[in-house]
């Protein structure tokens, strides 16, 4: 028992002592060390992106499973697929709120005054403007002598 302590216990110091002899050995082996570990590096990330592929591929298949079933259920029940619409004309907006476009200290302003509006502010607006419109024309059709 107490042989078997003491080999645990020397053993790791022992190991430890034994790696850094090897290390302080020939510049060849440093070199090959380094040619190793890029190769090993490399089959890492050649592995990495086999695994994200073949992931990709699965949720690809499970979707397409999904979808199968989805349209066997709307055809029993004779549901149609809805169609979503694509919008062209408008690029589309990030997720992330961080992205997004900021505005300008005049389109605040308006987003505020709009607010603040009332329906009868609103229409109280527009019989302004159509009158003021009406005066222009008016005025634009006499003339005074």
């Amino acid at each position: 028992m107490a042989a078997f302590i003491a080999k645990q216990m020397m053993g790791n110091q022992l190991k430890a002592v034994q790696g850094a002899a090897g290390s302080m050995g020939g510049g060849e082996s440093s070199e090959t060390d380094k040619e190793k570990e890029e190769e090993a590096e490399r089959e890492r990330l050649e592995a990495l992106a086999e695994q994200e592929e073949r992931r990709k591929e699965k949720h690809r298949k499970m979707e397409e499973e999904r979808e199968l079933m989805r349209q066997g259920i709307r055809d029993k029940y004779k549901i149609e697929k809805k169609v979503e619409p694509e919008e062209s004309f408008e690029p589309a907006m990030p997720d992330n709120p961080l992205m997004r476009k900021k505005k300008t200290p005049e389109e605040l302003a308006a987003e505020a005054e709009a607010a603040d509006q009332d329906e009868f502010t609103k229409l109280k607006n527009t019989i302004e403007t159509q009158i003021s419109e009406v005066k222009q024309q008016i005025e634009g059709k006499c003339v005074l002598q």
